[in-house]
C-alpha cells in the first residue's frame, strides 16, 4: 500500500497540476484582454472604438499557443455574454454581441488559434519573426469585423472606411508593441 499512494500521486498530481495551470493561464489571458477593453476611445465616425484589446490578444495568442489562446478568448467572449462588463468601456451582454464589433470578437478568437499555431513553430521566438504571426493575426481579426461590419452597414467600402482604414496605423503599432513585451510575457508565463 505504501508504495502504491506516491505511484498514484505522481502519475495524477501532474495531470492535474497541468490542467489547473491551463485554467489559470486561459483565465488570466481572458482577463488581460478585458483589463485593455477598458481603454477605450470612441472614434466620432465609426461605431468600432480604438481599444488596446488587438495587443492583448496577439500577445496572449503567442503566449498561450493555439489551444489555450482561443480558449481565452472564446472565455472572455463567454464572460461578457453573460454578463460581467469586460467588453469595450465595460459593455456587457447579449445585445453587445449583435453590434457592430461582433466580428471583431469573432475574429479574436480564430487570430488567436492561427498566431497560436505559428507560434507552436517557432515563429515568436524574436521580435522580428514574431511580426508575421502577429501581422496573420491582425489580418484575421479585420477580415472578421469587417466582414460582419458590412453586413450591419450594408456596403463594404463602408465597412472598410469604418472599421479598417480608421485603424491600420495604431495596429502595425500594437503589433510591434505586441512583438516587444513577448518576451517579458513568455517570463510571467514561466
Amino acid at each position: 500500500m505504501t508504495t502504491l499512494a506516491p505511484t498514484l500521486y505522481t502519475r495524477t498530481f501532474p495531470r492535474m497540476a497541468g490542467w489547473l495551470r491551463d485554467v489559470i493561464l486561459i483565465t488570466v489571458g481572458a482577463l488581460f484582454v478585458a483589463i485593455l477593453a477598458q481603454v477605450k476611445i470612441p472614434l466620432p465616425f465609426t461605431p468600432v472604438p480604438l481599444t488596446g484589446q488587438t495587443f492583448a490578444v496577439l500577445l496572449i495568442a503567442a503566449v498561450l499557443g493555439s489551444k489555450r489562446g482561443s480558449a481565452s478568448m472564446a472565455f472572455y467572449i463567454a464572460l461578457g455574454t453573460f454578463g460581467l462588463p469586460v467588453f469595450a468601456g465595460g459593455a456587457a451582454g447579449m445585445a453587445y454581441l449583435s453590434g457592430a464589433t461582433f466580428g471583431y470578437l469573432i475574429g479574436f478568437v480564430l487570430a488567436a488559434y492561427v498566431i497560436g499555431l505559428l507560434a507552436e513553430r517557432g515563429l515568436e521566438r524574436n521580435i522580428r519573426t514574431s511580426v508575421l504571426p502577429f501581422l496573420v493575426g491582425t489580418v484575421i481579426i479585420y477580415a472578421c469585423g469587417v466582414s460582419w461590419l458590412a453586413i450591419l452597414l450594408g456596403s463594404f467600402s463602408k465597412a472598410v472606411a469604418a472599421g479598417l482604414v480608421p485603424f491600420v496605423v495604431g495596429d502595425i503599432i500594437k503589433l510591434f508593441a505586441a512583438a516587444l513585451a513577448l518576451p517579458a510575457a513568455w517570463k510571467l508565463v514561466k
